[in-house]
């Protein structure tokens, strides 16, 4: 391999990436936009949920736990005459609940700590419902608890002691950013690099390369070379937004995490080197990438949907996809710390797709114009 050769052909990539700005602005625009987006605007929370209380026959106990909702962050309560209002609000989604306390609450919370409560959710969003009615429970474990502080006789069947591990606040945030790490490395490395040849084919510029001595090897290490400084960057501009500007902890070692990172992009790189080494269209090549990347790293890597929820086959179907396996360091690496038992077999999963994919790439690409 002639490294004068290498260096030339990366010369000629940089060029051609400092005269088409939008690749710049995949890697470095598209992180920052992304990142804010899903920091401030996603949110798998459910925060000042309104709800519709019903209350048959107001007492002090009915009060005080009606007054435990309003002082909860996570409901805002609107009192109704009777049922059939605080259903009409919900058919007119006003409400996405309604807590009904029927005219034996006061009696039954004081003689057996049974919750006579009524509870009806919204369930077109299943997702949500689970957690309303787990703020429900909550906000009713912790009234009874005060009661029996206070010296009321309602006895609570279990006095669990809860401890949360990696993300005691429960914030989805903290669980998403690390997770987009991995979709803008997926779009900067297989987006950008399922390009390179295919603009070269359509420009008329691979004939001149063709007939030149560099080796397809030198061809396609200088067109990696750049797209994976570049990726690398976009790394560093992520992981420091989620970290001094999203506040997502990083327990892990920086160096492992780059290391890491280091290894997806390469395996992103082999994936778009791959799409570029079959396409010869830029168009049908963004196309490939979107549909056989993008969408699989966003929908079957773990990174919002639990692939434990999803279908047999469909979790055999993402141990193809690269992301997997780095949403699920990332996760690790920031939340958790280095956590060798989770890391290595993810990093093998990635070491062998890396294989496959560059490996791929340079058996099929050949210098000859067929």
């Amino acid at each position: 391999m002639n490294r004068m050769r290498v260096q030339g052909l990366m010369r000629k990539e940089v060029n051609e990436i400092v005269r088409d700005p939008s690749s710049i602005a995949i890697a470095f625009v598209l992180p920052l936009v992304l990142l804010l987006i899903f920091g401030y605007g996603v949110s798998l929370d459910a925060r000042s949920v309104p709800v519709a209380e019903v209350v048959e026959q107001p007492t002090g106990l009915t009060a005080s736990f009606l007054a435990e909702l309003e002082r909860s962050r996570w409901f805002q309560p609107t009192r109704y005459p009777d049922q059939a209002s605080a259903e009409r609000a919900i058919l007119q989604g006003r409400a996405l609940a309604i807590i009904w306390l029927r005219s034996d609450f006061s009696r039954q919370a004081l003689s057996s700590g049974a919750a006579p409560i009524h509870l009806t959710i919204n369930g077109v969003d299943a997702n949500q419902a689970r957690i309303i009615q787990n703020y429900v429970n909550g906000t009713w474990q912790t009234w009874l608890q005060q009661q029996t502080l206070q010296g009321q006789p309602s006895r609570i069947p279990v006095d669990a002691e809860v401890r949360i591990w990696f993300n005691p606040a429960l914030t989805s945030r903290d669980y998403l950013i690390p997770g987009l790490i991995a979709i803008i490395m997926t779009l900067i490395g297989a987006l950008l690099t399922a390009l390179v040849v295919s603009r070269e084919w359509e420009r008329g510029t691979m004939e001149g390369i063709m007939v030149t001595p560099v080796a397809k090897t030198e061809i396609l290490l200088g067109k990696l070379v750049p797209y994976f400084v570049m990726g690398m960057g976009g790394m560093l501009l992520s992981t420091a937004m989620a970290v001094f500007l999203f506040r997502v902890p990083l327990r892990g070692s920086f160096l492992v995490l780059s290391a890491i990172a280091a290894l997806f992009l390469l395996t992103a790189l082999g994936m778009g080197l791959m799409i570029s080494v079959l396409a010869r269209s830029q168009f049908v090549a963004a196309m490939v990438a979107i549909v056989t990347t993008f969408l699989p790293a966003f929908i079957l890597s773990g990174f919002i949907f639990d692939i434990r929820s999803m279908p047999q086959p469909i979790q055999l179907l993402t141990h193809i996809v690269a992301a997997r396996y780095f949403v699920a360091t990332l996760q690790t690496v920031f939340l958790a710390g280095d956590i060798w038992s989770v890391l290595l077999p993810n990093v093998l999963g990635l070491c062998m797709l890396c294989a496959v994919f560059l490996g791929f790439s340079v058996l099929r690409f050949h210098k000859r114009l067929d």
